[in-house]
Formats: structure tokens, C-alpha cells, sequence
């Protein structure tokens, strides 16, 4: 009796694993199954651990059980495959001269452990440093312990340097644009650098194809060489959503598959997120040096971290 009841478990687990699975392979042609896709390496872990278990002796259904399991296995890896044949860019190593460390994070706006948060943040001494969700507070601390200069510093969205920006160009979109960015432009040693932050809404969303345009169309404007591309996009890798962005923009996601989300459950710091939703892309100027996750800071996600270097001319 108990050999049927975890049979059925482990089937109905697999069978569910493996249809979303298949169903988030149609995100090449639906908006909708493309929402199933975020969840992929979840999907793989079931199928692995299903495959396992279905090699009980006397386990009943033991085949339709490992099908099911492989299925998950192989139709979460199609979705994930992309992600580590694609190109981070150039790279150089760390000892290489004129590197700039940049730090993407979300504060949550319900954070309440800000100074712990402003603590971290000082201490890593960031060239750039973008921040979603973040408030008054969190911005306040940072500007007056570390000395920083704030762009978009009366906005849920914000850039902060050790310098202040040369210019801040906002190209203007249509009255129906539903994007928040905030953009300012820099000086660097190897010229002038372009920063872009954003916190798109979640894919599935109707107005997230609108934030999507509005985006290209603010990047269009820009010069790409050394331009940085920061923030919350709410989309995985293995998305369609997010693999659309990574084409034709001239910009280069230089984070591989570096989960960020969850970082806490119930108020809790959670150690094994599993969603890469926040990015960090850079134009072709930059070459990757390193790439981190930052620790838990009070927040649902995690920093991420890159560091780069000018390409030599």
C-alpha cells in the first residue's frame, strides 16, 4: 500500500514536471507558455530525482514513472542549453588595469534591515552601483557615509557613483510608455560611459511587450561601446523573453545563469534562489573580469555583482 501511494505521488510530480516543462517550450510561439519557462531548473531537479526514486524495487508503474522524469529532464535542458553556449563577451583577467566594479540590486522597498544593506554596499566600494526598490532612507545613508552622487535620487530607481554624471539625456517616449528607467552619462578613464537602469514588470504581463519597446527605443538613442544595461528585468534566461533582449541590442549579458531570486521565504534568508532575474549587460567596449552573487542583505534577492574592464583599442 505504501509502494502505490508514493508510486502515484512520484508519477503525478513527474507527469506535472514534464507537461510544464514541454508547455514552456512553446514560449517560442506564446507569450503565455512562455511564463512556464522560469521555473526550469526545477523542473530538471524533479525529473532527476523522480528518475532515482523510480528505481525502488517493486515500485509500481516504475517506467511510465522514468519517462515522465526524463521528460522533464530533457525538456527543461532544452530551455536551458542556450544560456551556457552563448558568448559573456570578452574577457581579461583581474589583474588587468582600469576595472570598474558594478552592483545591481534590489532593495525591496519593504526591507528592514536598510542599514545592514548601506553597511555592505559601502564596504564594496562599487564604480556604479544601481538600485531597485530602494528608498529614501537607503539612499540618504549612502550618500552621506559614502559621499555618493545620486541619479533619479527622488525615484524607486536610482544610480549611484563616487562622481557625479556628466549629463542626464532622457529620451522622451510616448505619453503611453509603461517603462522605468532612469540613464546618465559618465566619465571614465576610457571615455565617456552610458548607464541605463530599469525594473521591467513580470513577462506575463500585457504591459511588459510595451516596457520591452520603450527600452530598445531608450538603448537606440545611446552609443553602445561602453554603455551599461542594469537592472530588475523579472525574466530567466531560459525564457524567450529575456533571449530576445540578449539579440540585437549590441549589448552583451555578462552574467551566466546566477540566480538572484528568492533570497529570502517568509522573512527568512533563503540559500538556494533560483531564479536569474536580475542581469547586468555592457556594449563590446567592456570585456567581463568577474561575475558574483552578493549575500543576503534583507531583501527577496540577492546582489549581483560584475566587474569589467575597458577593451584595449
Amino acid at each position: 500500500m505504501f509502494l502505490k501511494f508514493v508510486s502515484a505521488l512520484l508519477l503525478s510530480i513527474s507527469s506535472l514536471a514534464a507537461g510544464c516543462a514541454v508547455l514552456a517550450n512553446g514560449g517560442r510561439f506564446s507569450d503565455t507558455l512562455d511564463g512556464f519557462a522560469h521555473p526550469a531548473p526545477i523542473y530538471a531537479i524533479i525529473g532527476g530525482l523522480v528518475v532515482a526514486l523510480a528505481f525502488i524495487p517493486r515500485m509500481p508503474r516504475r517506467g511510465l514513472t522514468r519517462v515522465m522524469g526524463a521528460i522533464a529532464i530533457l525538456a527543461s535542458s532544452l530551455l536551458m542549453a542556450p544560456e551556457w553556449f552563448r558568448t559573456t563577451g570578452p574577457h581579461l583577467p583581474e589583474t588587468t588595469e582600469g576595472t570598474i566594479k558594478v552592483i545591481q540590486y534590489n532593495a525591496q522597498l519593504s526591507n528592514t534591515d536598510i542599514r545592514r544593506a548601506a553597511d555592505w554596499l559601502i564596504a564594496q566600494n562599487p564604480d556604479v552601483l544601481a538600485i531597485t526598490e530602494t528608498r529614501h532612507d537607503l539612499r540618504d545613508l549612502l550618500i552621506k557615509r559614502a559621499g555618493w552622487k545620486a541619479a533619479g535620487a527622488h525615484s524607486s530607481l536610482m544610480i549611484l557613483t563616487p562622481d557625479a554624471y556628466l549629463s542626464m539625456d532622457r529620451p522622451s517616449l510616448s505619453r503611453r510608455s509603461q517603462l522605468t528607467f532612469i540613464n546618465a552619462t559618465y566619465a571614465t578613464a576610457s571615455g565617456p560611459m552610458e548607464v541605463v537602469t530599469t525594473h521591467l514588470d513580470w513577462p506575463t504581463r500585457t504591459r511588459f511587450r510595451l516596457q520591452e519597446q520603450d527600452l530598445n527605443a531608450v538603448l537606440q538613442r545611446l552609443p553602445t561601446e561602453r554603455t551599461l544595461l542594469l537592472g530588475d528585468f523579472n525574466s530567466t534566461p531560459w525564457s524567450q523573453a529575456l533571449q530576445r533582449r540578449d539579440h540585437g541590442r549590441g549589448l552583451i549579458r555578462r552574467d551566466r545563469a546566477v540566480a538572484t531570486f528568492p533570497a529570502e521565504i517568509l522573512g527568512l534568508p533563503w540559500p538556494l534562489p533560483f531564479l536569474p532575474i536580475d542581469h547586468i549587460y555592457a556594449g563590446p567596449g567592456w570585456a567581463t573580469v568577474k561575475v558574483e552573487r552578493g549575500p543576503w542583505l534583507g531583501s527577496d534577492h540577492y546582489p549581483l555583482i560584475v566587474t569589467l574592464a575597458p577593451v584595449a583599442n
